[in-house]
């Protein structure tokens, strides 16, 4: 990652909060002895493209233990909205008045830093003003990096009223292709299948077991090692296969529809 005395161009923002109502504290979750985001924080520091990177959290009591980590290992960290994580972003971002955000999500301990760096390339060379690898996606569940204009964000921002639009941050603008220039970074193989993200305990476990299979002997071991690692023991890939992909999402959509439906009735009143 670059100098963080450095003109902040790029800021990659990683949203974590220690009330996951399917796995609580998960964020601090120990990980060969280190804390599950610290682990993925040493990854995201061998970015190229980041020039800095803030973890952004919430006011809530429940994550003062995150934030106070954050404080003690020495790593850039925000406090804002609980559930308005849109307004969270913007307001991190907003003292440093970057060009790029990247979006990073703290559950992804197995993230890789190239493909990041490589998804920002692909957004600036196609001058989008969103681009990720999820649209559809492509790669592992776990792997996503979001990139977007820093003045994009601030227009979802200002109009953005359901509650999946707010809580996670991009679907604003990946709704209307016709307003925002949209790209999406795709894998030569179709690796969706992989679920590589942490939400439930047996996502821990999977995590868990790459790496102390990988990590003793390559502490920076690459996206091309796990994937060897499961052609050599498939039953790993087994030990989480049955949960969905972007679970959390469908539980957003379902409070848009009852948000829709308050104003509604408010309208027939």
């Amino acid at each position: 990652m670059s100098n963080p005395e450095a003109q902040v161009n790029t800021l990659a923002l990683l949203q974590a909060r220690m009330s996951s109502s399917r796995l609580p504290g998960k964020s601090l979750f120990p990980i060969l002895g280190q804390p599950m985001l610290f682990r993925q924080l040493a990854r995201l520091g061998n970015s190229r493209k980041i020039d800095r990177l803030v973890v952004v959290t919430s006011t809530d009591p429940s994550d003062d233990a995150l934030a106070e980590a954050c404080h003690v290992h020495g790593t850039l960290c925000f406090r804002g909205s609980l559930h308005d994580v849109l307004d969270r972003f913007v307001q991190a971002a907003m003292p440093l008045q970057p060009k790029t955000i990247v979006r990073l999500t703290g559950d992804c301990p197995l993230t890789d830093a190239q493909l990041i760096d490589a998804v920002i390339d692909f957004f600036r060379a196609g001058n989008y003003d969103y681009a990720s690898n999820c649209l559809p996606p492509t790669f592992p569940d776990g792997l996503d990096v979001e990139v977007m204009r820093y003045d994009c964000l601030l227009t979802a921002s200002d109009e953005a009223t359901l509650p999946s639009h707010r809580e996670h941050v991009t679907p604003f603008l990946r709704a209307d292709p016709d307003r925002f220039r949209l790209g999406n970074f795709a894998s030569a193989t179709d690796l969706s299948s992989l679920r590589w993200t942490v939400d439930e305990p047996e996502d821990f476990e999977f995590v868990c077991r790459v790496y102390e299979k990988l990590y003793p002997t390559k502490p920076d071991f690459s996206t091309r090692d796990v994937l060897d690692l499961l052609q050599e023991e498939p039953s790993l890939q087994r030990i989480n296969l049955k949960f969905q992909r972007n679970e959390g999402t469908k539980n957003s959509l379902a409070a848009d529809a009852d948000f829709l439906a308050g104003k509604n009735n408010v309208r027939s009143l």
